[in-house]
């Protein structure tokens, strides 16, 4: 495995310690805080291929080696779809993404990427067999057509979701149904975590990955606010829980890359005026914190990291 530190913003930086420890094993660090501003919880096309070609020449270097990337806050997430593009180029094998988070990010969005819509493009990658969302409780899933939601996916077979918890979702589509959910009368009753269960689902889970590759991408806010502090609203899965997922993908299949995502900064963003305005409104929409990171987030978020670098470690030797 090759480790790397991806500066987008400031949050991996106020971790000092986890830091240090992560450069004494060997990672590498990129840093791409200025273009960072501009792709800042979304960006147009010409901003995303920037930073793809950027990527493309700073990871080079490990073409051959799984990595695993820290990438700052959550209002990055959309650098996933580009780091899954790079580690999956040239494949030639089916590859499930394993995709943790409070959110489904799958909304519609025209001429560029956002945090909210990367799923989109992953799924329809020609390696990927199928995108696998876990442990979403946010307000996403309520009335979701209204909110952009892209159910085509869920229609087609390219994504199954999993709520840790939710009521049913009203829909006008009607859909043929899958593993995650059933729809009767206008609702998706989804197949939630807390219903299942830990140990039912984490089977459930491995009866649907029928790849041998897979690709996690993990969004901290899917834990509950003790384990860890993001710019969203926050689920509630606890860390030891989402641990003892990762180790049980692991023990049964190669994990060919993985992202980790969700640590605490403060919005910073580039681009022009009207961009910057508009970040700034759908941020005090969207997102329940904008304050300096204290100690105790800094602390609370880097012992998550400790973690979730310990369990990809074993996993990716």
């Amino acid at each position: 495995m090759q480790l790397f530190l991806l500066h987008l913003d400031e949050a991996l930086e106020a971790q000092a310690e986890f830091v240090r420890t992560c450069l004494m094993a060997g990672c590498g660090e990129i840093d791409v805080r200025e273009p960072g501003r501009n792709f800042r919880l979304w960006a147009r096309q010409a901003v995303v291929d920037d930073l793809h070609r950027c990527l493309r020449i700073n990871l080079a270097g490990a073409k051959n080696e799984p990595k695993l990337c820290f990438t700052g806050s959550g209002d990055f997430h959309h650098v996933s779809s580009l780091l899954i593009d790079l580690a999956l180029d040239g494949s030639t094998e089916p590859v499930t993404i394993i995709h943790i988070d409070n959110h489904p990010d799958w909304v519609r969005f025209s001429g560029g990427l956002h945090c909210g819509s990367w799923i989109n493009g992953v799924a329809d990658h020609p390696a990927v067999a199928r995108v696998i969302t876990v442990g979403v409780c946010s307000d996403d899933l309520k009335s979701p057509e209204r909110k952009g939601a892209n159910l085509d996916l869920l229609a087609r077979g390219r994504l199954e979701l999993y709520p840790f918890d939710h009521s049913p979702s009203r829909v006008r589509a009607r859909l043929d149904g899958g593993s995650g959910f059933e729809q009767k009368s206008g609702y998706l009753h989804w197949r939630t975590i807390g219903e299942l269960g830990v140990d039912r689902f984490l089977e459930l889970l491995m009866a649907r990955i029928d790849t041998e590759a897979v690709y996690i991408s993990l969004d901290k806010d899917v834990l509950c606010s003790w384990d860890a502090v993001t710019n969203w609203d926050q689920g509630q899965m606890r860390l030891t829980d989402v641990l003892r997922l990762l180790s049980e993908v692991g023990k049964r299949h190669r994990v060919v890359g993985a992202d980790v995502t969700g640590d605490y900064s403060r919005p910073r963003y580039g681009g022009g005026a009207w961009t910057r305005l508009m970040k700034l409104g759908e941020s005090l929409i969207d997102q329940p914190r904008d304050a300096p990171p204290d100690a105790e987030i800094i602390n609370i978020n880097s012992a998550a990291n400790y973690a979730l670098l310990d369990v990809f470690g074993a996993m990716m030797p």
